[in-house]
């Protein structure tokens, strides 16, 4: 059974800073938004505008009076990306579009802090520095879509939101078609996300298939096997946490303060990279683990094992 989303992010998987501090703040801006009949999309175009303007901060982060700056700038952003989503949904207002600016806004943010700190640091160290930013960038990129979908398939299938999977999204996405030139733009860049979030995320068509099988039964087991896959993948998922931007954020920060930004887009690059790799192989592991749980009977039923998951 599908589920209507909820105006909030999913509790048990949501990062901690954003579960009690971004999050709150931006539910109290909502209803404010809603009465002044403003719209999900101009919620992002000003976090965007936040966030370029952090880019401007940053760029002079010598000076520690800038770096504080610009990380409160990016902070308020957070809260303005936290707004737009339950803002939409809070007006059901969500559309296609509204997800692909949203995300578009996301990108510039970091794309403008990024170059407001290569611009400064090519100076000190040369023009190589941008192609290094320019790798820490496309790591970033590739690793903040596997996090997204971790928590996109905690939604569907522990949880039977009405959002589809990353599969049935795909799937949806390839057959698209629109008569404006924007809308094929925005479907465009959407099919785009979704191919990379598929390779990038440590979801495989063997384990979609089966759970779906699986899945295709009477609803109190079917509700019993979404409960195991809860126990099982919900503590992976927090892990994944470590993604976020809300993290970068503060890595930025506490770089920049400490006048060695450059590390931090080598730690971007290596230490990220790293975790990523680790997090998919622990992924492997928790679908050899969910499904040791389950056995199939008469090949629709299966015998659901309460062992909680490690």
């Amino acid at each position: 059974m599908e589920h209507a989303e909820p105006i909030r992010r999913t509790l048990e998987i949501e990062e901690l800073t954003n579960r009690y501090f971004v999050h709150p703040i931006a539910g109290w801006l909502v209803p404010l938004f809603a009465a002044l009949r403003i719209s999900p999309n101009a919620v992002s175009m000003a976090g965007m505008a936040l966030g370029i303007s952090a880019g401007v901060a940053y760029a002079r982060y010598q000076d520690p009076r800038y770096v504080i700056l610009g990380f409160i700038l990016m902070i308020a952003w957070h809260v303005m990306d936290g707004a737009d989503g339950q803002l939409a949904r809070l007006t059901k207002s969500q559309s296609q579009l509204g997800k692909v600016l949203d995300g578009i806004c996301d990108y510039v943010t970091f794309i403008a802090v990024y170059a407001g700190l290569a611009s400064n640091l090519s100076v000190q160290y040369g023009d190589w520095v941008w192609l290094l930013i320019l790798s820490a960038g496309l790591c970033h990129a590739v690793q903040s879509a596997a996090y997204e979908a971790q928590r996109q398939e905690y939604n569907f299938w522990g949880l039977g939101r009405k959002s589809a999977g990353l599969f049935e999204a795909a799937v949806s996405a390839r057959g698209a078609s629109r008569a404006s030139f924007v809308q094929r733009l925005s479907d465009g860049i959407h099919r785009v996300y979704l191919e990379v979030q598929l390779l990038v995320s440590g979801v495989t068509v063997e384990f979609h298939d089966r759970l779906a099988k699986t899945l295709d039964l009477p609803p109190e087991r079917a509700a019993s096997v979404r409960r195991r896959y809860r126990e099982t993948f919900a503590p992976l998922v927090r892990q994944w946490s470590v993604m976020s931007a809300n993290y970068r954020t503060l890595g930025i920060f506490a770089f920049a303060l400490a006048g060695l930004p450059l590390y931090y887009f080598w730690f971007e690059i290596i230490g990220f990279s790293a975790m990523s790799v680790l997090l998919l192989r622990k992924r492997r592991v928790r679908y050899e683990q969910f499904f040791s749980g389950l056995e199939p009977v008469d090949g629709r039923s299966v015998s659901l094992s309460m062992r909680p998951a490690e």
